[in-house]
């Protein structure tokens, strides 16, 4: 334990005898940390996390297409599939 000390206060005057490399270090570290935390929190969200619905297996995903490509789903749209109006 006394050799961490040691090697610690070591460390501590060496980077003191350099600032502006300290600064860049420590700067380039807390923005390296900040953004794996960010995109890694972003990737669990998205990704990772399982859905929050009772039955996951049931989900299926509507879309209405024409020959120039795909259109918005409204929710009136919707509606209309679930009366079975809309095929």
């Amino acid at each position: 334990m006394g050799t961490l000390w040691q090697n610690l206060r070591y460390t501590i005057r060496g980077l003191g005898g350099t600032p502006f490399f300290t600064v860049v270090a420590v700067l380039s570290l807390a923005l390296g940390i900040g953004a794996n935390t960010a995109i890694f929190t972003l990737i669990n969200a998205l990704l990772l996390r399982n859905l929050t619905v009772r039955e996951p297996q049931n989900l299926v995903e509507l879309s209405a297409i024409r020959r120039d490509g795909k259109i918005p789903f409204s929710f009136p749209m919707f509606r209309e599939v679930e009366r079975g109006l809309l095929v």
